[in-house]
């Protein structure tokens, strides 16, 4: 599950990354640029030097050929290719050193003089290394040039950004808008005849008969894609959902995942098919073959658009949509999810004409207002049309969803956004209306995929960790995790790929300010490198791994500990307590190894932390001193055993069976079935009646008094026959009747039998008195009757009327 996740996401987020291909041309020429290693590493820093200084002369000029972007990555690329040079050079620095440590130093005046060929292998080690240590510095060197120079054009990026939105021209109502574009209109024209005539050669030369087949082979298969593979794809996906997935919210989010991402692959390869048939033997030149190849990438977008939207909607399986919208509303919108990908594809196609013609800055403002205007309007209308769906909900009496803050707080985004794109356009700032409404697309686009990614993030992790399910039924027994621990640990991971998901997205969704993936990504590679504290480094990446560790330990730990428990001591000759003594000093020494572990994984040096030791042993003397006493009282009892788990003791008026041994105190469960909480140490300082140390067995002691008329032989007779007829009374030592005493006209038998545990002498002993009274009755031999009677009178709020004793 993990793994589809992972894929599923990778898909994701490289489909949404088609509209930055789209607005921004890609930066293959420029990264293609770069030199590949050469086969010296003087060679390689000379064409890394000359790269960058053709980069800063392009920076210094302000060549308008060459995007801020563009240079931005190669300066990134140079800096990446010297830090990697100076990674690989290091290691034959440390081995030169290495070799000169053994050759040791030269020889002092007066010495004895050293071999010719140890002194000659000396200056030829000691030369290399002077040269591979000044090449590294080098290296270094060019890496911190570059990466300065990445976030200058990076600075310069940001400002032309906003110099271009701050621009403004003549508004769509005045005369003067519309002349530039007129007269410019021919040229325009021109340049357009001219690609219709370079598209017209390829497609007339991709129909000639040495690839004529390729074309229509390819032709077909994208046709069919489009229509009988779509089909079949979605359906099946419909089927493996339906039928394979357990039952819950994962069916719904992975069918809305697949089918987005099955609509946007099928209509992308027929994109990709339709580009094949037209360039099987790479017939087109480079222009047209660069202009194709954006086409595609856009079609695959407004596919993946598309496909989203639908997926959203669900118009077919309205009890299957992952959002809270009514079917009347899933209705009204059921044409969007065509309209905004047509507008999106639509905005990246005049784009990608115009860049490839050369269009006249005039028509290109022109085309820009159009699309603002355009894609303002359908999103104006997608937001009426909910409006709408919801007033006829309320008239209907039906009470709409209760919707969550930042849905409302969306939609007041998206009007705004609208209001200031149609403004921005009527008022001729038309380059800032432009980026509103193609932000209006990226920012949708990446809100409705992070949605959907949430929810099947949610999903996975709650049907992986659900106590019921059967991956979670097999880790509950693998290891031994309760319910509520399993439950926890998906709350936790799906928080934090949650998170994750969330930062990505803002990454995105700031592109266009400077501030995207790239600039993302070095700012986390600047944070993990970490901080110091003292003289201890704080770095987030040994943080995690010793987080790692720990968790990984106490897995570990918890997973020989089950093991020893089931498996191996249950076949030893320990008892039940001394099994359990085994397995907590275990989890005690396991615990403290994996502690250890952690700390050494944070490269804290241990022997500097004996300070800490140090000035804790002034806070044990005092305040923690009960607390130590405690911890080492419960090692003696772990160790030595007076009192084990199961043992029944009496300590300071508590009495009960031994539960547990904690680090601190001994759980105690008392006859109400109260838990008594004792501090070890009074196991050792006071005096324990252990009930069940020496001997397990109970004692069962009766007195029966009698007249002294009574047949004595024959109530002894009848008293032993009912001890030893009890199934719970030891045939050794045997039940033994005696007579006791005789005194005032009664004569008294002692009864006393065995039992196998002190816990059933109350039980056992009942029985033998209600069938020893049924017996004697029966015989016709009474008890001896009261004389007098005793009144004790008490408060009356002691008094308990049900157990009052009335002795006379």
């Amino acid at each position: 599950m993990p793994n589809l996740l992972r894929y599923l996401f990778v898909l994701l987020l490289t489909f949404s990354g088609g509209i930055a291909l789209a607005q921004d041309a890609p930066a293959a020429a420029s990264s293609s640029a770069i030199a590949k290693p050469a086969l010296t590493p003087v060679q390689t820093l000379t064409q890394l030097r000359a790269q960058l200084d053709d980069i800063k002369s392009s920076v210094d000029t302000k060549k308008p050929d060459v995007p801020l972007n563009d240079l931005r990555t190669s300066a990134l690329a140079v800096q990446q290719q010297a830090e990697q040079l100076a990674t690989s050079l290091s290691p034959q620095s440390t081995s030169l050193q290495t070799r000169l440590d053994v050759l040791g130093p030269a020889p002092v005046k007066g010495a004895p003089p050293e071999s010719s060929e140890l002194s000659t292998q000396r200056r030829q080690l000691t030369k290399t290394k002077t040269d591979l240590d000044g090449q590294i510095k080098q290296a270094n060197s060019l890496g911190t040039e570059a990466a300065q120079l990445a976030v200058h054009v990076s600075e310069l990026r940001r400002d032309q950004f906003q110099a271009s939105l701050a621009s403004r021209t003549a508004t769509p109502f005045s005369r003067a808008f519309w002349v530039d574009p007129a007269q410019a209109f021919p040229d325009d024209l021109t340049r357009e005849q001219h690609l219709n005539s370079s598209v017209a050669d390829a497609v007339s030369t991709a129909w000639q008969p040495p690839n004529r087949i390729s074309l229509i082979l390819c032709l077909i298969v994208a046709v069919l894609l489009l229509t009988v593979g779509r089909w079949l794809i979605e359906r099946a996906l419909v089927q493996v959902t339906t039928n394979r997935m357990p039952a819950g919210h994962l069916r719904r989010s992975a069918l809305a995942v697949t089918i987005t991402l099955a609509y946007t692959l099928t209509v992308g390869l027929s994109a990709h098919f339709v580009y094949l048939a037209l360039n099987w033997n790479d017939i087109l030149s480079e222009d047209l073959d660069g202009l194709a190849q954006r086409l595609v990438r856009l079609v695959t977008f407004a596919a993946f658009m598309t496909g989203l939207g639908r997926a959203m909607l669900s118009i077919k399986r309205p009890s299957w949509r992952l959002p809270a919208l009514s079917d009347d509303a899933a209705q009204r919108l059921r044409m969007f999810p065509w309209l905004l990908g047509g507008a999106a594809f639509l905005l990246g196609l005049l784009e990608s004409i115009n860049d490839a013609i050369g269009i006249s800055l005039s028509a290109s403002v022109a085309t820009r207002g159009f699309i603002s205007v355009l894609i303002g309007v359908l999103v104006a209308d997608a937001l009426i049309r909910l409006g709408k769906s919801r007033r006829a909900m309320l008239a209907a009496g039906e009470e709409p969803g209760q919707r969550p803050i930042w849905v409302g707080l969306v939609v007041a985004a998206a009007f705004i956004s609208v209001g200031i794109t149609l403004l921005g356009v009527a008022s001729g700032y038309i380059a800032f209306a432009f980026f509103i409404a193609r932000q209006m697309l990226w920012v949708g686009v990446i809100l409705t995929a992070l949605y959907l990614m949430m929810h099947l993030v949610d999903d996975i992790f709650d049907t992986v960790f659900a106590p019921k399910g059967r991956t979670g039924k097999r880790m509950q027994n693998s290891f031994g995790l309760p319910a509520s621990a399993l439950e926890q640990v998906g709350t936790v991971l799906s928080g934090v790929t949650r998170a994750i998901l969330l930062i990505m997205a803002i990454a995105f969704v700031l592109a266009p300010f400077g501030a995207g993936p790239e600039e993302l990504a070095g700012r986390i590679g600047t944070l993990l490198s970490g901080g110091s504290l003292g003289s201890l480094k704080i770095v987030p990446s040994n943080i995690l791994g010793a987080l790692l560790v720990f968790g990984i330990g106490l897995v570990v730990l918890r997973v020989i500990k089950r093991w020893l428990s089931e498996q191996l001591l249950p076949k030893t000759s320990f008892d039940l307590g001394m099994q359990n003594s085994v397995l907590t000093l275990l989890g005690y020494v396991g615990g403290v190894f994996v502690f250890v572990l952690a700390l050494l994984e944070l490269n804290v040096n241990l022997t500097s932390i004996t300070w800490m030791a140090s000035a804790l042993s002034v806070g044990i003397g005092f305040g923690l001193q009960a607390i130590v006493q405690n911890f080492i009282s419960g090692l003696i009892l772990l160790a030595e055993r007076p009192v084990k788990v199961g043992d029944w003791v009496s300590i300071g008026g508590v009495e009960g069976d031994i539960r547990r041994i904690n680090v601190r105190a001994t759980e105690i469960q008392m006859g109400d079935r109260s838990t008594m909480i004792v501090p070890n140490s009074q196991f050792i300082t006071q005096n324990v009646r252990n009930v069940t140390l020496a001997n397990a067995q109970g004692r069962v002691h009766i007195t029966l008094p009698m007249p002294l008329d009574t047949d004595a032989s024959k109530a002894r007779e009848i008293i032993l026959e009912v001890l030893n007829a009890h199934p719970s009374t030891l045939a050794t030592p045997a039940p033994v009747v005696r007579l006791d005493n005789l005194d005032a006209g009664t004569m008294t038998f002692d009864c006393t039998a065995y039992v196998n545990s002190p816990r059933d002498v109350s039980a056992v002993k009942s029985d033998l008195l209600f069938e020893t009274l049924d017996r004697l009755r029966d015989a016709k031999l009474p008890m001896t009757s009261p004389q007098s009677m005793i009144v004790h009178t008490l408060p009356a709020p002691l008094v308990n009327d049900d157990n009052r004793d009335d002795k006379d």
